[in-house]
Order: C-alpha cells, then structure tokens, then sequence
C-alpha cells in the first residue's frame, strides 16, 4: 500500500468530497523515542491521522494544532500539522494510565482547534469530548465549525512492529445542501462498512474502488504526509540567549546544560565553554 500518503477525491455526480490518510513510517519516527504506555499511543496515533484529515481541508497555506485536555491521566496530547501534510505530536501525563478510550485517558475535557494561516488571523475552536471516541468530537468540530455534515473514520495498530494509522473522512460540499445531504447519508451508508483490516492495509485507491464501485470518482494525486520535529541546535541557542546574561552565567558555573526536545527527545547539550561563547555573544551584541 502507500503508506505515509494522503489520498483526496471527489464524487463526480454527487455534492460530497472525502479524503484518507495512512500513516505508517512517519508514525512510527513520532512514536520511537517515547515510552508511552499502550492506550496513549493508540490515541495519539489516532489524533495524528486526525489531524491531518483537518489540514487536508485547509483551503489556504497554514497550520493547524489539535489538542486534547482534560482531567484524566492524560494532562494534554497535542499534534500540530500543516497544509504541506507535515507533523509533530506528543503527551503529557499527569497520573497513571488505569484504562482505555477517550474518557479513561482525557476525562472531562476538551477539544482545542487553532488554526493558523500564514496570511490572516488565527482561529481557535473549543469542543468538549463527545462520546468515548475521538471520532465523534471530530464530527461535533465540523457540525459547528464548518456546519457541514461530516463522518469521520479513525483506525490504529501500534502493538504490531510497523506502527500504523489511517483516517477516512466524507463531507459534504457547501452546495445545494438539501441534495448534498441526501447524497451524504446515502454514501455514508456504504462507507460504513469500513473495517480496521481494510483502512489499515490497503491502498487508499483500493478502498474507494472497493465502497464505491458504483460511483463516479476523481481521484487527485497522492501527497506525501511526513513526521518533522523542527528542533535544533540553532533554535536551542536562541532559547538560551533568551535567559539572559544571569542565568546563562549561573548554568555555566554548573558546567552544563541540557535541553531535551520534547517532540522527539533529541538531547542537545551545552558545555561550559558552549555557555561562554553564548554569554559573550550576549554581551557583546548588548554593547
């Protein structure tokens, strides 16, 4: 299959777009370095396919940041991705994973949506959790957000040794809403004989082909969806500069400093006389 893809088409003869993502190599760079327990990768994997369903519907050049709080062993779990299909997520807990789904791992919470396009301002929608699924909340954003029906599919396996996600999403075009609407619930009826088994390992041609086999379908090109944490030495430098002289001056009297990427936990580390260099470039540039 091809993996690490976004798939994107549109019914010809009826007013209804949709789209499907699978995950498998990005996911797993996502996932490598970190000790999650079972149920929280199972959710974020899900959170990330998710997203990039989200970004897929960007119609200018931006990012968007899906987040899920909450009062649960979960304290956030967070996924920013762009409209080039790039991603980063990660999870914070607060207290010891006892069971699963979105309820036993979030608790009463909240869905956070900001959207951020590099011409405009920023946008941010606040949805609670519905249900016990993270599919359901996605369906609530688009009912009030966008005010179009939308189903949202979401499948993971990460206990296998290829970590893998995929997401299938059906919605309906801002036309001729009393039709397109028909044409939803009458494709939807067909989507929904989805299985995990189907999404997960076939390709995303083969699984409209296989709902769909009736319609008219316009598939577009294949993009690629990649994990990019961002982090640098660079862009650590510049957070330590941001310190101050002060507090650069006392890490260097400890010797070292550490600073760990959260997203990927590279650990970048400073020396002493890495700090020194800093502190005089610091000075330097303030006389």
């Amino acid at each position: 299959m091809s993996s690490d893809t976004l798939f994107r088409f549109l019914f010809q003869q009826r007013n209804v777009r949709g789209e499907i993502v699978d995950l498998a190599s990005s996911l797993q760079q996502m996932l490598q370095n970190h000790d999650y327990p079972y149920p929280v990768k199972q959710l974020l994997a899900e959170l990330v396919a998710a997203t990039s369903l989200l970004t897929a519907t960007l119609k200018f050049e931006g990012e968007i940041s899906v987040q899920l709080q909450g009062d649960g062993p979960i304290r956030y779990a967070t996924v920013n991705g762009s409209d080039q299909q790039v991603f980063r997520g990660v999870v914070r807990l607060q207290s010891e994973v006892r069971g699963e789904g979105l309820k036993a791992l979030v608790g009463d919470g909240y869905m956070l949506v900001t959207i951020t396009p590099q011409q405009g301002e920023r946008y941010q929608g606040i949805i609670p959790l519905t249900g016990d699924s993270l599919k359901e909340t996605l369906e609530a954003y688009f009912a009030q957000s966008e005010q179009l029906p939308t189903r949202v599919y979401l499948f993971s396996d990460v206990q296998s040794e290829q970590a893998k996600a995929a997401g299938m999403l059906l919605q309906v075009l801002p036309v001729e809403q009393q039709k397109s609407r028909q044409d939803f619930d009458e494709l939807v009826i067909l989507a929904d004989t989805i299985t995990a088994k189907e999404l997960l390992e076939l390709p995303a041609a083969e699984v409209v082909h296989r709902l769909f086999h009736q319609e008219q379908v316009e598939a577009f090109p294949l993009q690629p969806v990649r994990f990019e944490c961002g982090c640098s030495r660079q862009k650590c430098e510049s957070a330590i500069l941001n310190l101050g002289a002060a507090a650069i001056a006392e890490h260097q009297s400890e010797g070292k400093l550490d600073i760990r990427c959260e997203y990927c936990q590279t650990n970048y580390h400073f020396d002493s006389a890495d700090l020194g260099a800093l502190l005089q470039s610091l000075q330097q540039s303030q006389d």
